[in-house]
This record gives structure tokens, sequence and C-alpha cells, in this order.
């Protein structure tokens, strides 16, 4: 039930993506990156998981470090995420196969340059050291200009950054690379790549549905997604992304594996028309940019302790780091972002305060019953 994909075949060295390829599956490191003996464990939970790649996170010095001996300690095919400040591609190209960078952060770092002048240090980057690339946009970061030309139609301000940069990457002469545009939301990440699949049906895409959030609501979120655009000939490669204890990642592989399987069989589950009414509650994957393993504690127990506002139409997000949390709140009703020894508690764009881990679930139930209150008065 996965008919013939029209992307062109693209390399991250020996693996083959796109075209009549198999469809890669792939995860991320969940601990900090400079913790070389946990990464390392990380990187081979996944490997015998079947992971075809594996991403990490740099965002310091210390990590390019600890990336270098990573990288002598394995033969796995390593993605970096270059996170926010781009100039990190030339120390960590040396040590990985593919690099990734998100256009909406681009305008923070040297705003004397031009995007297109810092799209062509990373391509040449990519170019010197023999690594594909990845054009990884989120919709939760979206850069401004685009947020200014579409004002609240996000689907078309991502597909729009998405088909602008890749004629940039085009335009530099450079073939091997990806695309993917990625929501906590199935529906928008289904828009969004058919839409983007229409104007560019060569570039190969990487699937996901970020912040998927805690099993089963997790796969079920992924599930729709994958199940709508692998049945398209949408989707090369993919992540499952999941809220999970650190020592189980390799279950997004094994997820993967199996949702490709069943798609490929025909078999479809159906979604009930009301399965996204109610409480929604959002959650990103535990990755290396999580300061506080106690995020993941954390989401379990708002999940536990929200239960009794499951027929509430209300969306909660709970994310683990500071590089996506901010922005990726904002459209939520109730936000957390968490920090290293404090979480930051949002209602909607608005900031409530910053608690500690012990008080945060206090608060935000007092949150909760704010809202319920104030829309049962309406």
């Amino acid at each position: 039930m996965i008919p013939p994909r029209k992307s062109r075949t693209i390399h991250v060295k020996h693996l083959a993506i796109g075209g009549i390829a198999p469809i890669a599956v792939q995860s991320m490191a969940a601990t900090q990156t400079r913790d070389i003996a946990a990464t390392l464990r990380q990187v081979r939970i996944l490997e015998s998981a079947g992971a075809d790649l594996v991403r990490i996170a740099v965002d310091s010095a210390a990590d390019v470090d600890a990336l270098a001996q990573i990288r002598a300690q394995s033969k796995a095919l390593l993605s970096v995420d270059l996170q926010e400040n781009y100039r990190l591609a030339a120390k960590v190209a040396p040590f990985v196969d593919k690099i990734r960078y998100n256009p909406g952060h681009l305008h923070h770092h040297e705003k004397d340059k031009t995007i297109r002048e810092k799209v062509a240090f990373i391509v040449d980057v990519a170019k010197r050291h023999d690594c594909a690339l990845r054009i990884g946009i989120n919709a939760g970061s979206i850069a401004p200009e685009y947020k200014e030309r579409f004002g609240e139609d996000h689907v078309a301000a991502i597909v729009a950054c998405a088909v602008e940069h890749c004629a940039l990457v085009d335009d530099l002469g450079f073939v091997d690379y990806v695309v993917s545009i990625k929501d906590s939301d199935p529906r928008l990440v289904i828009d969004a790549n058919v839409r983007f699949a229409e104007q560019r049906p060569d570039v190969p895409l990487h699937l996901g549905v970020t912040e998927a959030g805690m099993p089963p609501e997790g796969i079920i979120k992924t599930r729709i997604a994958f199940e709508q655009l692998l049945a398209r000939g949408i989707g090369d490669t993919l992540r499952v992304s999941l809220t999970l204890p650190f020592d189980d990642k390799g279950k997004e592989i094994a997820v993967g594996r199996e949702l490709i399987a069943d798609i490929e069989a025909g078999r479809f589950r159906s979604v009930p028309p009301n399965f996204f009414d109610g409480l929604n509650i959002i959650a990103c994957p535990s990755c290396s940019r999580v300061e506080n393993e106690r995020f993941i504690e954390l989401a379990e127990d708002v999940k536990r302790m929200t239960a009794y506002a499951k027929e509430h139409d209300l969306t909660i997000a709970i994310m683990g780091c500071r590089v996506n949390g901010p922005g990726e709140t904002d459209d939520a009703d109730l936000g957390l972002w968490c920090g290293p020894n404090f979480v930051n508690l949002k209602r909607g764009p608005e900031d409530v305060g910053a608690f500690s881990y012990d008080d945060i679930l206090g608060k935000l139930r007092g949150e909760l019953d704010k809202l319920i209150s104030e829309r049962a008065a309406k």
C-alpha cells in the first residue's frame, strides 16, 4: 500500500534515502552529548534496535569535543543537530555524516549576513566533508520573515520556507539533502508535507510528528500522519518521537518499523472522529537538549494529574529544553518548558512564572482550574 515514491535518491555515506531505497528509520540520542559514556550507550541502544541513522545535538565546545570521542568509538551513521549556532557546522562536520539546520534559527546570529550567505557556509562545509544535509523546519520556530509574510497561515509559511531553502541549496549546487516539516499536530504534518510534495516531489522527505508525546497517544498521533503520507508515496525516512525513559529509546525504532510494515501490508487503523476532542497533552521526545531528566517524570505526572480534565478541549504542552520550549508552547493553552532547576509555566504566549520541579504540578493545576472555570462562565 506504499506506492512508488517520486523523490530522487540521495546518500548519507553508504545509506541511500529516497527513490526506490527502503524507508530509513532513525532516532536521536537523549542524553547530554558531553556525557560521552551515556551518549555512546544511547547510540548503541539505537543501533541494536536497528536504527539506520542516529542524531546527536551539539550546542557548545564541550559537545564538539565529546562528539569527536563518540565518533572515534562508534561506526554508526551520525547526524548532528546544529540547534541555533550554524557556524558549529565547520567544527562538527569532520565527525558526522549528516548535518541538520533549522531555517527558523538562522536569523539569531550574525545579523549583518544574509540567509543565503549562512546557507552557503553550511553547504560549503557539507561539500568539503562529504556530509548530507537536512533542512529541518519546525512549526514552532518559524523564521520571522515568514510569519510576517503569511501571518496566521502557519502551513503556508513553513511550506514556503522549505521550498525557498531548497532553491537556495539547489542554486549552490548541492543535491544530497532532505527536508523535514514537523509539528505536534499530525493534521498539520499531513497538510504541510502534502503541499510541499506537490511543489517539490523530487526532494526526499523526513517524516515525523514532533512532541508526539507518551505512548500510546504518541504512537497513535504518529500513525495518523505516517499512514496518510506514506500511503500517498510521501516520505523517505522517518523518526517516531516519543517521551520515553532513556534506556527505552530503542522503542522508537521498533515502532517506526512496525508502522512501515503495517502500511505496506495495508493494515490501517481507523481513527474515531472524536480522537482530537478533549484534553490534548503534547510532550517532546527525550533528547540531548533536555537539561534535567526529571522532565520525563514530569510529563507522566502531568498526564496523571490532569486526567480529571480529559473532557475539556484544552492543550497542555510539556517541553524539555530552552531551544524549542519557549516558542513551541506559545500555541498551547498551558505550556511548561523545563530548565535544569526550574520549570517555566506559560498561559498561551504569556509567562506565568518559573517554579521548582516540586512545585510546578500545583501551579499547573491552579492555572488549569482557572481556565476551566473561565470557559464554563462564558
